[in-house]
């Protein structure tokens, strides 16, 4: 699989920076992160010990369905659903639709890197 390449910096940072590309003052490099979290907290809730467990769950067990899922790991299907809904929004999951509506969830990555600078503060440019 793939390594995710994920960039933590605040709403008004991340803006800027949107902004400047859209205006045509900056590219986006190829080695810069695609997915951007607003702080390390949300990081951590997202890819927090349990849901990195679903993730290698669904990695090695490739369940044909939530159902599956949810038996599998004895989580409830509605907790499963909101969980995956968020990690699909950052590019960690794909929900197939398959046969009969079946949702099949499919682990997108293997490993995640974090681009966090520490000293100095994201520009725009």
């Amino acid at each position: 699989m793939t390594t995710l390449k994920v960039g933590i910096a605040s709403y008004d940072e991340m803006k800027a920076r949107t902004m400047a590309v859209a205006r045509g003052e900056r590219r986006v490099a190829a080695d810069e992160p695609k997915v951007w979290f607003t702080s390390t907290e949300s990081f951590a809730k997202v890819l927090s010990a349990g849901n990195r467990e679903l993730l290698r769950v669904i990695a090695e067990k490739a369940p044909s369905s939530l159902d599956e899922l949810a038996r599998i790991t004895g989580k409830a299907k509605s907790n499963l659903s909101r969980t995956l809904r968020t990690m699909e929004g950052y590019g960690l999951v794909r929900l197939e639709r398959g046969e009969r509506g079946r949702i099949t969830p499919k682990v997108m990555h293997d490993r995640v890197a974090v681009d966090l600078p520490l000293t100095l503060s994201r520009k725009a440019s």
